[in-house]
């Protein structure tokens, strides 16, 4: 007779996989410790430093015995306050501290947004190619992830013909992601309004994750889906953070803004889970979002040199097609066209994936210069 003691691991978690991304980069590091010449290519990581004000304010809070002790779970008040107000500035979503959840870094924001939204089988629409944490918070949560399969013909981007086919009964969330991880695609301010007054119609919920807000190029603009569509802002929750704008990945500060009653449940989730985010991280946060937006200008002006340098080189190569990416630091090629070929006695097997222009250091140094 079978019992619960048989299962060392509990079927919810063995179910989930290891982070791809994070799994590719911890492997790329510790051949490089080794001594190989290895570039990673697979985090999406800014390879710029912290800004130094920013620093320096984590450094004076260290010294402070305010920040030695727990603090409320859901945030700072100067800091949630702080990201209202930039979230106003950078996207002209106007909103209350109270609608603030801080977060260690954006993944526990989705996590918590997942699991404050989902009961078990609901169903959530995911545009594919997505970041390979979207399906797995989903799934911890109880959801149902359903991919919606876009490629290069559409610049990666889906459109409500194909967000209504895939649509059941069952349906209650859809995650939007613009500019996108991991594809760099970035939607016109039509279709972002398009999608979210789709979204109304029908009583969905939707969960925008706008991590990648500031790092548009060329004629792309960045829209906020709640700003186009004001109607949608009681079903919306966004997830932002300050691991891009200002090259915080390993500071761990994200949040989480949605209405009054989601946002009350995720703290009361995040009370149980891992408290307060660590204050001085917070005081790091509440600087770099207080502060300009010089340091992610600079950034980007580095990533465009990369983008183009990178994409001329993958469309040179015969049978990949790259189409440009209008956001993030990723470029997303097709190699439908050679999968299954040889080449110098190897068949090609890569069945494709993104590429983080952000961390390219010795290949790409003529490109920062």
């Amino acid at each position: 007779m079978s019992t619960g003691a048989d299962h060392r691991i509990s079927r919810r978690i063995a179910a989930i996989t290891e982070s791809a991304t994070l799994a590719v980069d911890a492997k790329a590091k510790a051949l490089k410790a080794a001594g190989r010449p290895v570039i990673g290519f697979g985090a999406g990581e800014p390879d710029f430093p912290t800004p130094d004000y920013i620093v320096e304010a984590a450094i004076a809070a260290c010294r402070d015995q305010r920040w030695h002790r727990y603090t409320p779970a859901g945030g700072l008040p100067e800091l949630k306050e702080a990201v209202a107000v930039k979230t106003h500035r950078d996207s002209g979503y106007e909103v209350s501290a109270s609608q603030v959840l801080v977060t260690n870094g954006g993944k526990q924001a989705l996590y918590n947004a997942f699991a404050t939204l989902l009961d078990p089988g609901d169903e959530v629409l995911l545009p594919a190619p997505y970041w390979t944490t979207y399906p797995e918070s989903i799934r911890l949560a109880g959801g149902v992830p359903v991919e919606i399969m876009t490629d290069e013909t559409s610049g990666y981007r889906a459109t409500v013909e194909q967000l209504e086919a895939a649509r059941t009964d069952r349906t209650k969330v859809l995650v939007f992601v613009s500019p996108s991880n991991p594809t760099g695609a970035v939607y016109s301010p039509a279709e972002v309004q398009a999608i979210g007054e789709w979204a109304v119609s029908h009583g969905l919920w939707v969960v925008t994750d706008e991590i990648y807000e500031h790092l548009v190029y060329g004629d792309a603009k960045f829209t906020s889906m709640p700003v186009l569509v004001p109607e949608l802002a009681d079903r919306c929750v966004v997830v932002n953070g300050v691991a891009k704008t200002y090259a915080m990945t390993g500071w761990r500060v994200g949040w989480l803004i949605g209405p009054a009653d989601v946002v009350k449940a995720a703290t009361n989730l995040q009370s149980h889970a891992t408290s307060n985010v660590a204050n001085v991280s917070q005081i790091a946060a509440l600087a770099a979002v207080s502060g300009d937006l010089s340091a992610v200008n600079d950034m980007r002006i580095a990533f465009d040199r990369r983008r183009k340098l990178i994409v001329g080189l993958l469309d040179a190569i015969p049978g990949v097609t790259c189409p440009m990416p209008e956001g993030a630091f990723y470029v997303y090629p097709s190699v439908r066209d050679i999968v299954g070929r040889t080449l110098r006695g190897s068949t090609i097997e890569w069945l494709g994936g993104s590429v983080s222009v952000a961390s390219w250091q010795r290949l790409l140094a003529k490109s920062t210069t």
